[in-house]
């Protein structure tokens, strides 16, 4: 794109480097922020359906504005600060949070060669920004100065803190086989899996076990049921933002869709294939990779939606004993396992 805009625009190569990465971020950011709310509507759509109700069926045909009508509501809220909080935090801790759920995307590979910034260490810099979404939870159930959403927010850093010690290992495992931080490489990697015509991780039965943990890991990370704890109606009314409102409260719940729809994308990216076909088959390859891997995320988000509609939330010290005492061990020995068996298969010794 920046060479487009050099030979077709005349731009010189740092202002055409500029203006082709300002597009960029907005093809990406534009759609989510579109997939967002559409994302929340089926949610709504699909808990009203395993609960025989209809859901949002009202606004616009079959309910689709329903969510857009949901937005211009609390964006004609009051925002309101409480008079204790400490006010700049208060503010910025929102921000932080969708920040951190946007500047993910910048390394998710939608196609071959279609990504925003192909970095050799893609992986690493995904696990680094997400961490930093912890910072937005803590700070607004501190800043906040109630102890309800500080509650929430202890929790919500303890419980991410947890799960993503587990996940850094699953993720070791993956960049082992693979042989590569990079993405596309690691997607690439996922072609005929075990000289098969099945593309994906999945079929790997050293690795299809860390598919599964990565996937209950996703829904603790992202706090969705039944890992809900930072949200308890019960002890702690709405979590760590129940002082907010207006667009401070909508950037939270942006966010946190976002994020969904983040973890979706990895699952579907490092274990089943990413924008590659289910099989390794050449008319497949005529579907562009975009709608494989929009595919895919819709199949995760329906999986993620169906656990928040059936499964009863765990309580606190349940949550922390599978992040601790059964996914950090497990995911720890899954690591010397695979190393292990690649030293022995493809080094010889």
């Amino acid at each position: 794109m920046t060479s487009f805009f050099q030979n077709f625009v005349g731009l010189p190569y740092e202002w055409a480097w500029f203006v082709a990465t300002l597009v960029g971020i907005l093809v990406i950011a534009l759609p989510l922020m579109l997939a967002v709310a559409m994302i929340i509507y089926a949610d709504r759509k699909i808990w009203a359906a395993m609960a025989l109700r209809r859901g949002p069926n009202v606004v616009g045909p079959f309910g689709l504005l329903q969510s857009f009508a949901d937005g211009l509501k609390v964006f004609l809220q009051e925002t309101i600060v409480p008079a204790a909080a400490n006010r700049g935090l208060f503010i910025l801790a929102p921000i932080i949070t969708f920040t951190v759920a946007l500047i993910v995307w910048a390394v998710v590979p939608f196609q071959v060669g279609v990504v925003l910034a192909d970095i050799n260490v893609g992986l690493l810099y995904v696990l680094a920004a997400s961490s930093l979404g912890v910072y937005g939870i803590i700070l607004a159930g501190w800043s906040s100065n109630s102890k309800y959403p500080f509650f929430s927010a202890i929790r919500a850093a303890a419980q991410m803190v947890s799960y993503e010690v587990a996940i850094g290992f699953i993720l070791i495992s993956i960049v082992l086989w693979a042989g590569t931080f990079n993405l596309s490489g690691i997607v690439e990697a996922q072609r005929g899996v075990l000289n098969t015509p099945i593309n994906g991780f999945f079929l790997n039965p050293l690795l299809f076990p860390m598919a599964i943990m990565f996937l209950i890991s996703s829904l603790a990370e992202t706090q969705r049921a039944p890992f809900d704890l930072t949200e308890a109606e019960s002890e702690l009314v709405a979590g760590y933002q129940t002082e907010y409102s207006s667009m401070s409260f909508a950037l939270y719940w942006l966010g946190e869709y976002a994020n969904v729809i983040l973890m979706c994308t990895l699952n579907a990216t490092l274990f089943w294939g990413g924008y590659l076909p289910p099989l390794d088959w050449a008319p497949l390859y005529a579907v562009p990779g975009v709608i494989w891997l929009f595919g895919k995320i819709l199949f995760f988000f329906f999986v993620f939606s169906w656990v928040k509609a059936t499964v009863p939330r765990y309580r606190y010290d349940q949550l922390m004993r599978l992040g601790w005492k059964v996914f950090l061990p497990v995911s720890l020995f899954w690591v010397f396992l695979v190393s292990g068996v690649l030293m022995w298969t493809r080094v010889g010794f």
